[in-house]
């Protein structure tokens, strides 16, 4: 049953903000008194991931399932914590929880790629043989696209891997710019060819540039690329893949299209360091994709995530039969903050991804995998969050946590009315209505990452607003005078058709990756506490609004540390 006609568009704001108070008002209203990021001095190992994947050290920027194990292939700077001398660093793991880093796969040796070795993606062939396509900057500092193949493959793990000597098999051509023209694509098998497609611009213009190949050593560009959209600016690492129209399946890259199938096109733009995907049909015949224009094809369009979350990748994981995204969690301070810390970037929590119901956009949730880490429980249930209240939430070690709460809100007639110039302004929206600012249906969530009396905080929460003729959700992060943008988008639930929306956030120290309403909305972000640190860390859940809010059931778990590349 949908929304009764004059109930309004309800706008949920589900925000993550980080800050510090000055006071505490008995009403619990808070009051934000901020103050600078703690000096890189002040951050130490307590402030390292336990279960987010990292390498031992220094700085991090294509995932691949081979007979039986996962490869993670990354970006890494071998000599620090900033960008600079990249190779492809490689670890594996039977479980993508549990991880073992092995010699570098990739690094430059050959004069294609004698000045760095950067994004690429991996492909599996005929006759089950890997192999990795890359940008190598070569010495003219032109970007070209190399492949390398494992030396032996009867090496479980893939330790070695070498380059023909027929490198670069793909070079800029006329009319392609070549110092923007790198991260090909996973290549898909159609037409007795494969195609891939490699990410580039022309002035303003954003473009997949598609290649087609019978033997993938000689590649022919197409008279047309895969896609293109005007004033996106560079279109860093982009992702082509099917998904199912219906149910959670994954689909292999080179599955055919077909009325119960539809394609994903995802980049991530340079100009802005956010990502947006639109999703559309792909005519395998003239080599074509066309969005639905169900969402705007520019950087205002659907995201997978609305934080620190870039250079993200899909694969599709035979093992169980689903198509599986990871994206790097970049950093939010300065080159200084990084040297001083000794790291920079993690990988965010591998996700699930699937078509949603309506084929409006993507789901994301958590790999079932990260379950197998949680330990001591606790769970709160049907407990009233009256107007201006919050209760803390006791007996386990908040800061490295895995928390899923169902809000149940009534009382949306109190709800605050919705300008529709937010509508293409999220992040604003977030910056003005924050979680100590009294609303209306809102702001209620969680504080997490909290000292013991709130002074210091990161809140996650929702605020729900009231307009013309359906209900949607707002989802933002907000971090101020950490990271200067504020991180919004707009999440679609209808929230007076089940008067509930949940929540969950995995809280790992430094980082907290929030899904809102099922996973429809999703938002990380880098939080680096000067206080709320290991066991002076507190989670508290909080109301803020006018309307009634209860938590009808909350389960909160401590997680344990998988083997994290030895360190």
């Amino acid at each position: 049953m949908g929304p009764r006609r004059g109930a309004g568009w309800v706008l949920a704001l589900l925000a993550l903000a980080h800050w510090w108070a000055a006071a505490v008002e008995a009403s619990h209203a808070v009051y934000e008194s901020p103050r600078s990021a703690p000096p890189a001095a002040a951050i130490g190992s307590e402030l390292r991931t336990g279960y987010h994947f990292r390498p031992p050290r220094n700085w991090i920027n294509g995932p691949m399932y081979y007979n039986g194990v996962y490869h993670l292939f990354y970006q890494y700077n071998p000599n620090g914590s900033v960008w600079g001398n990249i190779i492809w660093a490689h670890s594996v793991s039977t479980d993508l929880i549990n991880w073992e880093a092995l010699e570098p796969a990739i690094y430059p040796t050959i004069p294609s790629d004698i000045n760095g070795c950067w994004s690429g993606s991996a492909t599996i062939l005929p006759g089950n043989r890997p192999v990795i396509m890359y940008t190598g900057i070569d010495p003219q500092n032109r970007q070209v696209q190399n492949v390398a193949y494992p030396k032996n493959l009867t090496d479980t793990y893939l330790r070695e891997w070498v380059k023909p000597d027929y490198n670069p098999v793909i070079a800029p051509g006329s009319g392609i710019n070549a110092s923007a023209f790198r991260d090909p694509t996973t290549a898909w098998r159609g037409g007795g060819h494969w195609k891939l497609v490699v990410g580039s611009k022309w002035n303003k213009k954003g473009e997949a540039i598609l290649y087609r190949s019978r033997d993938f050593v000689r590649w022919v560009k197409a008279k047309h690329s895969l896609h293109a959209a005007r004033d996106t600016g560079m279109w860093e690492c982009p992702d082509f893949y099917p998904v199912a129209l219906r149910g959670q399946r994954g689909l292999d890259t080179s599955a055919a299209g077909g009325s119960d199938v539809k394609h994903i096109l995802k980049v991530s733009l340079d100009l802005t360091r956010y990502e947006y995907y639109t999703i559309g049909t792909y005519d395998h015949v003239k080599d074509k994709y066309v969005p639905d224009g169900t969402s705007p094809d520019d950087h205002t369009g659907l995201r997978y995530d609305y934080g620190n979350f870039y250079a993200s990748k899909t694969f599709f994981d035979p093992k169980k039969n689903r198509r599986i995204l990871w994206g790097w969690a970049n950093e939010s301070d300065t080159v200084d903050d990084d040297k001083a810390k000794g790291w920079a970037g993690i990988q965010a929590i591998p996700r699930t991804i699937w078509l949603s119901r309506n084929g409006r956009q993507l789901m994301q949730w958590p790999i079932e995998e990260l379950e197998s880490l949680r330990s001591k429980h606790i769970v709160v249930q049907n407990t009233q969050v009256p107007s201006g209240g919050f209760f803390e939430v006791q007996g386990i070690d908040s800061s490295q946590v895995d928390v899923e709460v169902t809000f149940e809100v009534t009382g949306l007639e109190k709800a605050e009315a919705f300008d529709p110039s937010w509508t293409t302004n999220a992040e604003a929206l977030c910056g003005q209505k924050r979680a100590n600012v009294r609303g209306g249906a809102g702001p209620f969530g969680l504080h997490v990452l909290a000292s013991v009396n709130m002074e210091e905080r990161t809140s996650v929460f929702f605020i729900i607003f009231q307009a013309q003729t359906k209900y949607k959700v707002l989802m933002s992060t907000l971090r101020p005078n950490i990271y200067k943008p504020t991180f919004a988008g707009f999440v679609d639930v209808d929230i007076p058709e089940s008067g509930k929306i949940s929540l969950r956030s995995l809280i790992d120290h430094s980082v907290v990756e929030s899904f809102g309403a099922g996973g429809t909305t999703c938002i990380t972000s880098r939080v680096y506490p000067s206080t709320a640190i290991g066991r002076n860390a507190h989670l508290f859940v909080f109301n803020n609004g006018l309307a009634n809010v209860k938590v009808s059931k909350l389960e909160a778990w401590e997680m344990k540390r998988p083997f994290m590349n030895g360190a």
